[in-house]
């Protein structure tokens, strides 16, 4: 009786948002703390959708900025313009390519450039490798960043 207890638990906790061992590892859907290339310090959650075999990220919470805790992007153009950086989607149009995802556009926020851009997992799914560049890959710069905990 008691082991039968305890199985019902365990089933539903997997279905309900329960442990972590229901965590993919192999998606980079989910939150992830950015870690500035330059600095090395957290600057930022941003949240990863896989939807229709396109990849989205948003910016859920600034963790630090130089201008200050709820910083507007100044230096976008067009709709994205003095608009809050949380709440802001960051990258779009990405498409799976082998074992990682390709052809989209990353915004800096900081800056309001967009870049292309390539994603692809590393260290079992516990990092996610961030590459953004003009023109091509070789012209770019990589920021590591890491998986949050559920």
């Amino acid at each position: 009786m008691l082991k039968s207890r305890f199985i019902a638990a365990f089933a539903l906790g997997l279905l309900f948002g329960g442990p972590a061992l229901a965590q993919d590892l192999t998606s980079p859907a989910g939150q992830w703390t950015t870690i500035d290339d330059e600095t090395g310090k957290p600057k930022s959650i941003v949240e990863i959708a896989v939807a229709n075999d396109q990849l989205t990220g948003k910016v859920v919470e600034v963790l630090w900025s130089e201008r200050g805790p709820h910083p507007v992007c100044e230096k976008c153009e067009g709709d994205r313009k003095d608009q809050p950086v949380e709440g802001m989607t960051i990258i779009w149009d990405m498409k799976k390519s082998g074992d990682g995802w390709e052809g989209g556009t990353i915004l800096d926020p900081k800056s309001g450039k967009t870049y292309g851009c390539k994603i692809h997992l590393i260290e079992g799914g516990q990092k996610l490798e961030v590459r953004g560049f003009k023109g091509i890959s070789l012209l770019g710069r990589t920021q590591t960043w890491v998986r949050k905990a559920p």
